[in-house]
């Protein structure tokens, strides 16, 4: 046999057991797990290590140290499972070991990622036509409809930002909600257009931006919605804002999970109005259940996108396919569209919305339980998103240290509106109601 084919039994034989194991896993990794990494530490050796030597350290200081995010309980940040077809996927695509870069260095990569990003317009309700991209994640999907926005309010008064940069460029007005995403924020910065010189509108209780607080918009303008607040799930409301603004800004939306709610019937309607936009952010590593990384980018005009984007080089020939590293921030890139075109072939329309609606109605039987045992619920549940106090400050705070601590589930912390909370988000395709009833009894022991 020879040793790639030893070493991947070797590591299928060390992944079986992983799997097998993650439902009743230490969802956090324990104290000892974390103080064994020490193991890895060493002084670059001389010679190096015998392959299966390296694998079978890796597997027994790294396995127990894991965040176990592919189990049914892990609801910290908001980070999805692996669906098994993605995750199949993903192993094959690993071995090809494909730069999907264009489509002459690797056609099925190429031509998977078209029908991928191709189904997901559909699925989502988006204009058919758009432009789309793979990326690392919503935080370069977010810089590259924004790079476009950017490219395209520029445009229009005559001025080139690729070829002359923004040194004395026309000045554009951003515009955000109160409660915009740090990655939005890291985005703009990114792009030169600042963190501290947005406009920010008012939200209401939930997060959402204030329709009726917009500035008056004149000249070069980005607005920036939110579909899926960070916290509470809530949706700025795109049909209010929208059509009186449509033409005078380039509308973007950072839709990192919540825009998955448009694949599903019964959850579109949060999200009316969001198709009008210019341009729409979201991650597939999220909703979609696909592996680490995985971020999307949709912009309604091609143009403006592929001017943004393009870098033309001598060695590079015109090509009659769409090349992805023309319509992404990266040149070389992985090949990230084989393992979605497996999630979504997979799941299939109603497979998608099903996943979608599960893990709202999870969130839900969270919110009901906690509530009906004395636990304040800080936020409407309309989407996956629960947002939970136990009370003080003080006491909330340890509430999580005690069930991150307890291992059965892993819940999160953060601040709602100046209050220290409890943070549930659910994804996974994997967590069932029989998940979120034990999770529940874990927390609420910690809160007794």
């Amino acid at each position: 046999m020879s040793l790639t084919k030893t070493l991947l039994v070797d590591v299928l034989k060390r992944a079986e057991l992983y799997i097998e194991q993650r439902n009743e896993r230490h969802v956090g990794p324990r104290a000892e797990a974390i103080e064994a990494l020490a193991g890895f530490r060493q002084p670059f050796p001389q010679k190096g290590l015998a392959p299966l030597e390296v694998i079978e350290k890796l597997d027994t200081l790294g396995s127990p140290a894991t965040v176990c995010v592919t189990g049914p309980r892990y609801f910290g940040f908001v980070t999805g499972g692996t669906l098994p077809t993605a995750l199949a996927a993903n192993w094959l695509s690993t071995v090809w070991d494909q730069n999907a870069a264009m489509h002459i260095m690797s056609p099925v990569a190429s031509v998977l990622e078209d029908i991928a990003l191709d189904w997901m317009l559909d699925a989502l309700g988006l204009p058919a036509g758009s432009a789309a991209t793979f990326t690392t994640g919503a935080t370069m999907a977010n810089f590259t409809g924004l790079a476009a926005g950017r490219h395209a309010v520029l445009a229009e008064t005559g001025w080139d930002v690729e070829s002359k940069g923004l040194f004395g460029a026309p000045e554009i007005t951003v515009i955000v909600g109160a409660e915009a995403h740090a990655a939005l924020y890291k985005s703009l910065a990114m792009l030169g257009l600042g963190r501290d010189r947005v406009v920010k509108v008012p939200t209401d209780s939930q997060g959402r931006m204030l329709a009726g607080a917009l500035p008056e918009i004149t000249g070069p303008t980005i607005l920036c919605l939110q579909a899926g607040n960070v916290n509470t799930g809530a949706f700025d409301p795109a049909a209010e804002i929208i059509p009186p603004v449509k033409g005078k800004a380039w509308i973007h939306v950072d839709g990192a999970f919540g825009l998955w709610a448009m694949a599903s019937p019964r959850l579109r309607e949060l999200a009316r109005g969001y198709e009008l936009a210019n341009s729409w952010a979201t991650d597939g590593h999220k909703w979609l259940n696909v592996s680490y990384d995985c971020g999307i980018a949709f912009v309604r005009d091609r143009a403006p996108l592929k001017d943004a984007m393009s870098a033309p080089a001598p060695y590079l020939t015109p090509s009659p396919h769409r090349d992805g590293m023309n319509f992404g921030p990266e040149s070389s890139r992985r090949a990230r569209g084989i393992e979605a075109w497996a999630a979504m072939l997979s799941l299939g329309r109603d497979g998608l919305a099903d996943m979608i609606e599960r893990c709202v109605q999870l969130a839900q039987r969270f919110a009901v339980q906690l509530q009906a045992a004395g636990c304040e619920v800080l936020n409407e549940v309309v989407l996956n998103q629960v947002v939970v106090s136990f009370g003080s400050a003080e006491r909330t705070r340890e509430v999580i240290q005690k069930v991150q601590a307890q291992g059965d589930c892993w819940c999160g912390g953060t601040v709602w509106l100046g209050h220290p909370a409890m943070r549930i988000s659910v994804f996974s395709w994997a967590t069932t109601e029989a998940d979120v009833d034990r999770s529940v009894q874990v927390i609420l022991r910690a809160s007794a």
